[in-house]
C-alpha cells in the first residue's frame, strides 16, 4: 500500500535537506498524493454499500481535512473543535457524524444547529440533553445509538477497562431506543459500534461489521423503526515495525462483499448504507516527523543519538510502545550500528523521552532522521507545553510541491497566553 517515500535523501520526491532548510526542524511532513493512493485502493476493494468517513482525530490538520473533502469522504468528528475545523475545511454538515463519549451542552447545541448527517448518542442522559438542544434549535436531529462493545477503545499499557466509557450497555439499548423513537426532536437512524483500534485481521473486522449490522437490524425490527444507517467505526490497522502484519485489504473487501450480498437479499437491508470510519489507516503511513541529530554519544555500552524532537512533538511512540520505523535521511555512507540499534532520544529532561525503535546505522550530528508512520496521532496527540520548546511545524506535499500548513509556535507565543496574577 502507498506510503510516503523516503529514498536517497528525498521525501516524497523532495530533498529532505531542502525541506529542513526552508521550514526548519522538527517538521511534520504529509504526502497528500500517498493519501490519494490509500483512499483509492480501499475504495476499490470495498462493496458500494460501504461508505468511507475519515476519522478526524487521526489528523485534524485543516489541509488534511480539506484534502479528504476533495476526495469525497465523509468525516467523523469527536469535539466541537473538530466540528469547527470541518467547517473551516469546507466539509458540508450533511457529510459529518459527531461522535464522542463526553459531549458538552454547548457541543450538543452546535451539533443540533449544524444539520449534521448524524449525532452518535452514548447514553440515556446524553439522549435527553440532545433532545433539549434539538428542541431549542427547532430541529429534528438524526441520531445513532452507540452500543458498548468490550474491547472498544485503544489497547495501550495504561488503559485497561477504558472501553467501558463508550456507548450504551446492551441491557439498556432497547429502552434508550424506545425513548429516541418517542421524541419529536430526534430521528433514530440506526446504531454505531466500534470494535477495536489498529486491527490488521481482515476477518475480525468483517466479523465486527456483520455483528453490528445484525444487532441493528434486530433492534429495528423489535422496536419498529426503519434502519437507515449503521456506523461500524474504524480501527483498520497499520504495521509500525518491521515484520508486523499488514491488513489484507483484498480479503477484507471479499468478506464485506459476501456480507453485502446477504444484505441485498433482505428487504430491510437492501439499500442500507454502512459507514466505515478509517483514520490511522488512511494517513499514518503518509506522514513522518523530520528531526535533526544534535549529539551522539555512547552510554552504558550503547550508542545514543539525541535529536531535536521528542515526546513533546510525538507522544504516541512511547505512550503505546509502537516502533515507528526510524531511518537516517541524510545521504552518504555511515557505519552500521554494532550490537544494539542506536537509541534515538529527545532533548527533554525525562527518561520517557526516547523512541522505542532504533537506528541500524550510526548518524552524525547534523544528520536528518525521519520518524515514520506519524501521519496519524502525531502532532495533535503530543504534549507541546512540556519544557517550553517550540512546536513542530507541519508541511504538506502534493504534486512535487511543499507548502507550510501550520507554522512553528515559539515559546514567546506560548507565554503570551499566560498572565501574572495581580499580587505577583
Amino acid at each position: 500500500m502507498t506510503a510516503v517515500a523516503v529514498v536517497d535523501g528525498r521525501i516524497a520526491g523532495l530533498e529532505a535537506e531542502g525541506l529542513a532548510a526552508e521550514f526548519g526542524t522538527p517538521l511534520y511532513v504529509y504526502d497528500l498524493d500517498a493519501i490519494d493512493g490509500r483512499v483509492a485502493a480501499l475504495r476499490a476493494a470495498l462493496p458500494p454499500t460501504l461508505e468511507l468517513a475519515f476519522a478526524a482525530k487521526a489528523n485534524p490538520a485543516l489541509a488534511v481535512l480539506a484534502h479528504m473533502e476533495l476526495l469525497g469522504l465523509g468525516l467523523d468528528v469527536a469535539s466541537g473543535g473538530e466540528l469547527l475545523a470541518a467547517s473551516r475545511a469546507g466539509i458540508g454538515p450533511e457529510r459529518i457524524v459527531f461522535t464522542g463519549p463526553g459531549k458538552t451542552d454547548a457541543e450538543l447545541a452546535a451539533a443540533a444547529a449544524a444539520g449534521l448527517r448524524a449525532v452518535t448518542v452514548e447514553s440515556a442522559g446524553e439522549l435527553a440533553r440532545l433532545e433539549r438542544a434539538a428542541a431549542a434549535a427547532g430541529r429534528v436531529v438524526p441520531i445513532l445509538l452507540r452500543l458498548a462493545v468490550a474491547g472498544d477503545g485503544e489497547a495501550t499499557p495504561i488503559l485497561g477497562a477504558g472501553w467501558r466509557k463508550f456507548g450504551i450497555d446492551p441491557a439498556e439499548l432497547e429502552e434508550v431506543s424506545r425513548l429516541a423513537c418517542a421524541s419529536p426532536s430526534l430521528d433514530l437512524l440506526g446504531l454505531h459500534a466500534f470494535g477495536a483500534s489498529n486491527v490488521t485481521d481482515a476477518d475480525a473486522i468483517a466479523a465486527h461489521v456483520a455483528r453490528t449490522v445484525d444487532v441493528a437490524a434486530e433492534l429495528a425490527r423489535r422496536i419498529g423503526f426503519r434502519l437507515r444507517l449503521v456506523d461500524v467505526g474504524g480501527g483498520l490497522g497499520v504495521p509500525y515495525g518491521e515484520g508486523e502484519p499488514r491488513l489484507d485489504v483484498g480479503r477484507l473487501g471479499q468478506r464485506l462483499a459476501i456480507l453485502a450480498a446477504g444484505w441485498a437479499a433482505d428487504a430491510d437491508l437492501v439499500e442500507l448504507p454502512v459507514l466505515l470510519e478509517p483514520g490511522r489507516y488512511l494517513v499514518a503511513p503518509c506522514g513522518l516527523l523530520l528531526a535533526r541529530v544534535l549529539d551522539r554519544k555512547r552510554v552504558g555500552g550503547r550508542e545514543v543519538a539525541v535529536v531535536d524532537t521528542g515526546i513533546h512533538h510525538a507522544l504516541r511512540p512511547v505512550l503505546v510502545g509502537d516502533g515507528h520505523r526510524l531511518r537516517v535521511v541524510s545521504t552518504g555512507p555511515r557505519p552500521a550500528a554494532a550490537g544494539e540499534p542506536v537509541l534515538v532520544a529527545g532533548p527533554l529532561c525525562t527518561g520517557l523521552d526516547v523512541f522505542p525503535g532504533g537506528l541500524d546505522e550510526l548518524p552524525q550530528p547534523g544528520d536528518l532522521v525521519a520518524i515514520g508512520d506519524l501521519g496519524a496521532y502525531g502532532f495533535s496527540e503530543a504534549m507541546p507545553y512540556f519544557l517550553s520548546h517550540p512546536t513542530a511545524a507541519e508541511v504538506a506535499i502534493r504534486g512535487g510541491r511543499a507548502e507550510l500548513i501550520r507554522r512553528r509556535v515559539e515559546p514567546e507565543e506560548l507565554l503570551a497566553t499566560q498572565r501574572l496574577p495581580r499580587w505577583a
